[in-house]
């Protein structure tokens, strides 16, 4: 690995992930060399055997591998919340969403909502809209993704409103975050990272560790849409 540190993240940390890099290098000279993915797509890979020094996963896809001894468990450190959030296609209106029978309104009257599948954010849409009881109707229309940004299909058309961790709406251009879902109907996620057991070096992938959970990351964090 040389100079690099090899970095697995879930996609939720991809804007700050991408913006600390350049400050990292400068500061100590090691590059980040990141791949980003839903978390449980991650879990495949590193029960696969893929390599890495650092991963950043839900704080539960965390604690599983640090529970297979994958992930060294005094590593581990949590780095931000997100809330998932909805986004419409630049300039168009935003929906009220403010309340439970209004963000079930603004559903219904979709053509078309974007969701993950794979995603945190997925599978907790999958089970409001069945709280809500208006699954069949929003998925014999939806437009699911296995993995990826949803807003690309507000971008090209394919949807009216994405669904997503607000830091992963952000990723994408030519989008609006509409709000948030209230927060009274979900858990915030918690994202945190740890030094891979099997890190080509340590005290390198401790260092990043200590810089992503540190008070000067904190800003990249809020301007990316996520709570330090």
């Amino acid at each position: 690995m040389g100079d690099t540190v090899r970095v697995l993240s879930t996609l939720a940390l991809k804007g700050a992930v991408i913006n600390l890099s350049r400050d990292f290098e400068v500061a100590t000279g090691m590059q980040i060399a990141a791949d980003f993915a839903p978390t449980l797509a991650l879990l495949q890979r590193l029960r696969a055997g893929e390599p890495a020094d650092v991963v950043i996963l839900t704080r539960e896809g965390l604690d599983e591998v640090s529970r297979e001894g994958r992930v060294a468990a005094d590593s581990c450190v949590d780095l931000a919340r997100s809330w998932v959030g909805i986004a419409v296609r630049a300039g168009e209106v935003h929906p009220d969403i403010s309340t439970e029978a209004a963000l079930r309104a603004a559903l219904l009257n979709a053509r078309s909502v974007a969701y993950s599948r794979l995603g945190a954010s997925g599978i907790l849409f999958a089970k409001l809209i069945g709280q809500l009881g208006i699954a069949a109707e929003i998925n014999a229309r939806a437009v699911i993704i296995q993995q990826g940004f949803t807003a690309e299909r507000l971008v090209t058309g394919e949807a009216d409103l994405a669904v997503q961790q607000v830091s992963e709406l952000k990723q994408i251009d030519g989008i609006e975050v509409a709000g948030v879902i209230p927060r009274e109907l979900q858990t915030p996620a918690v994202f945190s990272a740890g030094r891979m057991v099997t890190a080509q070096d340590a005290a390198q992938a401790d260092r990043l560790l200590q810089y992503l959970s540190s008070a000067e990351v904190a800003p990249l964090l809020r301007e990316s849409g996520l709570d330090p």
